[in-house]
């Protein structure tokens, strides 16, 4: 596995390991996320997991489809979706299918975007939670890796600043937004804080400020991620603030 150039603890809480660019931090991550897959398919018979969108996943995602995986024993859930139709380039599962679900051969029945096509968002929201459940395999849900990445506001997944889902405890996944542009279903921190392994996945000059503002404990919506499983965050130089 590539050694990262630096590494050092982040607020007491997570684990910080800067890659000198984005093809190593890709590689990283995917060795990250393919040994939390088998670790929970040796563990419990399969694996959960959530991803996030964005441009930042895409390279990881390609590199982990070509890894040799159970993946009849992969479940492939999202932490977040903005409502657009069926393959909208603003929809994060356009890009997950492009670069996983398709070139790994993942069985339609193991991929579960969430439904942000229906009518009623309320009741898709209650229904991918309990899908959520289902593939867990008890309540609450807990999923076995989920990978993050970080907002240049400091949101993360879209749990953003200012909106009432940031105060959800009771709920699993909920409705957010108006944010630029899109509503959206969201995982909420309860949902995110009981995952056994986290993976934030943070990339360019654009996020070096935020996250400098989660080394700094600032009141950011990405400071409410507090989870007791094992956590890791792998940066480029820029997001990292180095040249």
């Amino acid at each position: 596995m590539l050694q990262p150039r630096d590494h050092r603890t982040l607020c007491g809480l997570m684990d910080v390991q800067i890659c000198p660019d984005t093809g190593s931090l890709a590689l990283a991550s995917a060795d990250w996320l393919e040994k939390r897959i088998l670790r929970a398919c040796a563990a419990r018979g399969h694996a959960v997991i959530a991803l996030s969108g964005g441009e930042t996943p895409a390279p990881m995602l390609a590199e982990l489809a070509r890894r040799d995986l159970p993946w009849d024993l992969v479940e492939v859930t999202q932490v977040d979706e903005r409502v657009a139709p069926d393959g909208h380039p603003d929809r994060n599962w356009t890009m997950i299918q492009r670069e996983l679900v398709t070139p790994s051969g993942l069985s339609p029945d193991h991929a579960h975007p969430m439904p942000v096509t229906d009518d009623d968002l309320k009741a898709a929201a209650v229904r991918y939670a309990a899908l959520l459940r289902d593939l867990c395999g008890g309540e609450p849900a807990v999923l076995d890796a989920v990978h993050l990445g970080l907002g240049a506001d400091g949101h993360v997944a879209s749990l953003v600043p200012g909106d009432p889902a940031l105060d959800e405890r009771q709920l699993d996944v909920t409705l957010s937004g108006p944010y630029q542009g899109r509503v959206r279903i969201t995982l909420t921190f309860p949902a995110i804080n009981r995952a056994r392994s986290i993976l934030w996945q943070i990339a360019g000059p654009g996020k070096a400020a935020a996250l400098r503002d989660l080394r700094n404990g600032v009141d950011i919506p990405a400071h409410h991620i507090r989870t007791h499983g094992d956590v890791l965050t792998l940066t480029d130089k820029a997001a990292a603030g180095q040249r």
